[in-house]
């Protein structure tokens, strides 16, 4: 399984960097007001993916907080097992309990 996600790993890096040289070509984003930005479209593209990257973070920012205030007020307690512990110290916990009637 390894193996196959570093292939799609460098698939996905080769096609990036196969699109980064194939648009190396002069564009331009136009503003308000008359300005310009002109630069290879490569760099608006990664200029738009890490302002849309960047957004994205600071949109999450307030659920963030609510949910690490939420986790801070609930206590944190351990379970305590009333099973019998197993030889080695560990407690044993079956993966299936047992049904009733059968």
């Amino acid at each position: 399984m390894r193996v196959i996600s570093w292939v799609l790993r460098a698939f996905i890096f080769f096609a990036l960097f196969a699109f980064a040289l194939n648009n190396q070509h002069e564009a331009s984003v136009r503003w308000f007001f008359g300005y310009r930005w002109a630069a290879p479209m490569v760099f608006i593209v990664l200029a738009a993916f890490g302002l849309g990257c960047g957004f994205g973070v600071l949109a999450m920012v307030p659920s963030w907080w609510r949910h690490r205030r939420v986790a801070k007020r609930i206590p944190s307690t351990t379970v305590e097992l009333d099973t019998p512990a197993a030889p080695n110290g560990s407690a044993f916990v079956p993966e299936h309990p047992p049904r009733d009637g059968l």
